[in-house]
């Protein structure tokens, strides 16, 4: 596929299966990854790859979470936290590190990483791998940043579910371009 045509047809596939992609196909999204636009070459992202016995722990941590902020929680709700752990056979969390220097900003190092996890989702998508970006609350929890292993600067920017599509792929509604640009 080339890169306007991924471009255009991407959608997040919410649901995926195993098993988990080729360790080419993997690599071909990191090094995509690794082409973000990235100020001053400063590279300030990392990825966790999170499969097998590791969704468990991830599962483990994203019940504890739930737990922590509410200690009453009943026993079928922190299941179903647990759950979002394993609706995928691969999860990749993408981590900003950003760096203290005066010429980049955090928040334009936090983007970086942001767009260096787009690539991974338009590689994905070019490789027919099913791929969605979530975040929600555990990406900001205590519990799953600490059991995660970030330092106290770092953030976690998405969560991305990967595997092979399982059911039928969206077709992208057009949008009206005029919508969105106007000059100035």
């Amino acid at each position: 596929m080339d890169a306007l045509s991924a471009l255009l047809t991407r959608t997040s596939i919410p649901r995926v299966t195993g098993p988990v992609p080729s360790e080419e196909a993997l690599q071909a999204m990191f090094a995509a990854a690794l082409r973000a636009p990235d100020h001053g070459q400063l590279r300030p992202w990392r990825f966790l790859r999170i499969e097998g016995e590791s969704l468990q722990r991830l599962a483990d941590l994203f019940g504890a979470a739930a737990l922590a902020d509410n200690p009453a929680l009943a026993p079928e709700d922190v299941e179903s936290a647990r759950g979002k752990a394993l609706r995928s056979p691969l999860v990749i969390a993408s981590i900003s590190c950003a760096v203290d220097t005066p010429k980049v900003p955090a928040l334009e190092q936090d983007m970086a990483t942001a767009c260096a996890t787009h690539a991974m989702l338009l590689a994905a998508h070019a490789q027919g791998i099913g791929a969605v970006w979530r975040t929600g609350p555990f990406a900001m929890h205590r519990v799953v940043r600490e059991g995660l292993g970030l330092a106290a600067h770092e953030k976690l920017i998405a969560f991305l579910y990967v595997g092979q599509p399982a059911g039928p792929l969206r077709t992208p509604q057009p949008l009206a371009i005029a919508d969105f640009v106007r000059s100035w």
